[in-house]
């Protein structure tokens, strides 16, 4: 059941992406009239799941789930109909168009991209608001887990104040600029120090496999304790919290931890914490330094704030005021996006380790239905879409907007035959990116 979630999360944010993207080209090439041959949601390879002529146009499905197009009359694109482009130009066709004409049509889709996540941005900010921590909330720092973070200086405890000195408003902003940041400002026992990440720093952490990197400290809430547990007569259930063993307090599951090193092959007495009162325990701690119970990981938001750990803040915007506040999110997504491109084409960054394809997009939708997440992850979907079809790059649009403007600019069209050359070499160019992103979700699949 849980596949089925999300493969149709994926499927609905991917097609309806496809559909506004292509519906982007194809409404300014109507205007124009242009006549558009075919639009298409995925690719039909030797066959269509699905086609029907209205007009002069053939809508359809393919089989291919891969992306989607529309084939517009007289334009080199990825069908590579030199056949068409032999022949005498005609008034219907892209290439008789002013290249003022041509250039709208395609800027067409990336505008939709980048219109649609500022929509839904402006929609989610009337409808859910915003739920966040105010980093000067977390009063007691981060657990820190990673050792590859620990080995470039960032340990558990430490409050991370400014990157880059731009300052950390709220906790969710933390992790994405840390990864992509050189210099963290921290508090450490109430003295400020600057942290400088080495230049490989993303790669290392790729490479280290670790699954945790920057969260919140948690305390140690009992999950379970087995029936095989030497632990079992301690009279632990489920949701108790362990506050202190012996002299140490553990208010946080890592300061358990360092206490089960301290104290291992001991038997120590606990403070418990359960439904608002505490209670005393001997608890058996082996030589290997463990409880023989399991705790529970990834508390919920609601849960630590009902515990009085972190203090989380809501803000409602009104229909008007969610105009401005839903720009500034996608204009943020934006540029932050720009600056993950801008490391991921930087071979020291190593940050190429981490690209993604389809698994990968596939793995960000939850096991379970929400509205509110499904529509976040497609807004940042359609920004990446926009982002990466501006690259200029032959076969993408961003490849046609290069030489529109070229031509707007010298006054001189590329010929034909340059075009199929060009149109050839990033065809190959995008047919290497694909396999290479999607080469990292089999490898990772494999080896992780």
């Amino acid at each position: 059941m849980e596949f089925v979630i999300k493969i149709s999360q994926f499927l609905l944010s991917l097609s309806l992406l496809i559909i506004l993207h292509e519906l982007g080209h194809f409404i300014p090439a109507k205007a124009f009239k242009t006549r558009v041959e075919k639009f298409y949601l995925f690719f039909d390879v030797k066959f269509s799941l699905f086609k029907k002529k209205i007009g002069e146009t053939v809508y359809g499905i393919g089989w291919l789930p891969l992306g989607g197009y529309v084939k517009i009359s007289g334009m080199i694109d990825e069908s590579m109909d030199t056949e068409q482009m032999s022949q005498p130009a005609q008034p219907w066709e892209f290439r008789s168009k002013p290249a003022w004409q041509r250039l709208i049509i395609m800027l067409g889709g990336v505008t939709v991209n980048f219109l649609l996540a500022i929509l839904i941005y402006i929609g989610m900010s009337y409808f859910y608001g915003d739920k966040y921590l105010p980093n000067e909330n977390i009063k007691d720092g981060l657990a820190i887990e990673s050792t590859v973070a620990n080995k470039a200086g960032l340990l558990t405890g430490d409050k991370i104040l400014a990157v880059d000195g731009d300052k950390i408003e709220t906790y969710s902003q933390i992790s994405e600029k840390v990864l992509f940041g050189k210099e963290i400002t921290i508090e450490r026992n109430g003295e400020q120090s600057i942290v400088t990440l080495p230049e490989d720093f993303l790669a290392q952490l790729i490479d280290s496999k670790e699954k945790r990197f920057i969260n919140l400290r948690e305390p140690f809430v009992v999950f379970q304790v087995p029936d095989t547990s030497f632990n079992k007569g301690s009279n632990l259930v489920k949701g108790d919290i362990i506050t202190r063993i012996n002299d140490k307090e553990t208010r946080y599951a890592d300061q358990v931890k360092e206490a089960l090193e301290l104290f291992k092959g001991n038997e120590v007495d606990a403070e418990v914490l359960r439904d608002g009162e505490t209670f005393n325990t001997s608890l058996k701690i082996n030589e290997e330094g463990m409880l023989g119970m399991i705790y529970a990981t990834n508390i919920t938001s609601e849960t630590l704030e009902a515990l009085n750990y972190y203090k989380y803040e809501t803000k409602s915007y009104g229909f008007f005021e969610s105009f401005p506040v839903g720009l500034t999110k996608a204009k943020d997504r934006m540029v932050s996006y720009w600056d993950q491109l801008g490391a991921i084409f930087t071979p020291s960054t190593g940050a190429y380790k981490g690209v993604g394809g389809f698994k990968a997009i596939y793995d960000i939708f939850p096991n379970v239905w929400s509205w509110q997440v499904f529509w976040s992850i497609t807004a940042f979907l359609s920004i990446m879409l926009g982002v990466l079809n501006l690259l200029p790059i032959p076969a993408l649009d961003g490849g046609h907007v290069m030489f529109l403007l070229y031509e707007m600019v010298s006054g001189r069209k590329p010929g034909d035959k340059f075009m199929e050359y060009a149109q050839m070499v990033g065809f190959f160019i995008l047919i290497a990116l694909v396999l290479f992103a999607n080469g990292n979700d089999i490898f990772k699949a494999i080896f992780d």
